[in-house]
């Protein structure tokens, strides 16, 4: 039971990144909506597939996979946004605040 539940908030949680990636206004609002909700979404599953068949080969697997996304998708987005920064693509005017602007030299 608790897999079920873990595995659809994990499907939840892609469903509402992909309607971010479509509704957001510009890249970087796009990009953090994909990797926080993605990111979310999918450790969400592979734990539910871990509780699911336990200590098996595909359960160790998917808790293996967890840190493994969770690091690599962060510091992935990261650097797309730094290099979409560093390119010039501008932010939208509803933007409140540039954190980069100081950064980028």
């Amino acid at each position: 039971m608790a897999a079920i539940v873990l595995i659809s908030v994990g499907v939840l949680f892609n469903i509402f990144g992909c309607i971010g990636l479509l509704r957001l206004p510009d890249v970087y609002n796009r990009l953090q909506a994909a990797t926080k909700c993605v990111t979310l979404g999918c450790c969400s599953i592979l734990l539910g597939v871990f509780i699911h068949f336990g200590l098996t080969d595909a359960g160790i697997k998917g808790l293996i996979a967890i840190p493994l996304l969770f690091f690599s998708a962060t510091v992935a987005a990261h650097a797309l946004v730094r290099g979409t920064y560093h390119f010039g693509v501008k932010m939208t005017e509803k933007s409140v605040k540039d954190e980069y602007k100081s950064d980028v030299k």
